[in-house]
């Protein structure tokens, strides 16, 4: 029985890359503890963000659509997915809800999976880009407890910056041990209070949108 779940988990996480690329929709997929920041992220970089009608998001939660109704209020289309006993979005899941949302238009799809640096980082989803965040009020030794979700993460945003003079958090020894675990995993400091890294972080996720945009309109080769 096992065996026939992960066949059908990887099956409708290839499902939904199919369906991305034949759209040109960039996906990234959303990893973290509870309380780390990802809606306040979702939040800071929807503001900033010139066109809101080509963005779509996922919310995962164990229950309530608590988040999903501030999302909402930002402006864009959103699909609450509640998981019940589940630590994380199943693809069947985030596939089902694709399909009940009108992706026309769609350019970007944010999906913030369910709070938990494990379950997550184990089920691909058919995203783009992997992104794991975490708060500087969490602790430094994070990379080193659960090196899984950063060794499998294409970028690493450490968020609440604007809190370090006020913990014991260090830095270096997050870069340090995340860049073991990944050498290529990109980092940035982020704080949705202060504005500090959004800019640069929002100019990666379009630059590697575009990217995907481009190769999906190329025609492809026999």
């Amino acid at each position: 029985m096992e065996r026939s779940i992960l066949r059908a988990a990887d099956e409708a996480s290839r499902g939904i890359r199919e369906l991305l690329r034949e759209r040109g929709i960039y996906a990234i997929n959303l990893i973290s503890s509870p309380g780390s920041g990802k809606t306040t992220l979702i939040e800071a970089l929807l503001s900033r963000f010139e066109r809101k009608g080509g963005v779509a998001v996922v919310e995962g939660d164990i229950e309530t659509d608590i988040d999903a109704e501030r999302i909402r209020r930002c402006g864009v289309q959103v699909r609450q997915i509640n998981t019940r006993s589940s630590c994380h979005i199943r693809p069947e899941q985030l596939m089902r809800a694709l399909t009940e949302m009108d992706l026309s238009g769609t350019r970007l799809l944010i999906v913030e999976n369910v709070g938990n640096l494990v379950c997550p980082a184990e089920v691909p989803l058919g995203e783009d880009t992997r992104v794991v965040l975490l708060s500087v009020t969490e602790g430094d030794e994070k990379p080193l407890k659960y090196p899984l979700v950063f060794r499998t993460s294409d970028i690493l945003v450490i968020t609440k910056t604007d809190l370090l003079p006020h913990v014991k958090f260090d830095v270096s020894r997050v870069r340090r041990a995340a860049l073991a675990a990944n050498p290529t995993v990109e980092i940035f400091e982020t704080s949705a209070v202060t504005g500090e890294g959004l800019p640069a972080l929002l100019d990666r996720f379009e630059s590697l949108g575009a990217a995907k945009c481009m190769s999906s309109a190329s025609p492809t080769r026999s």
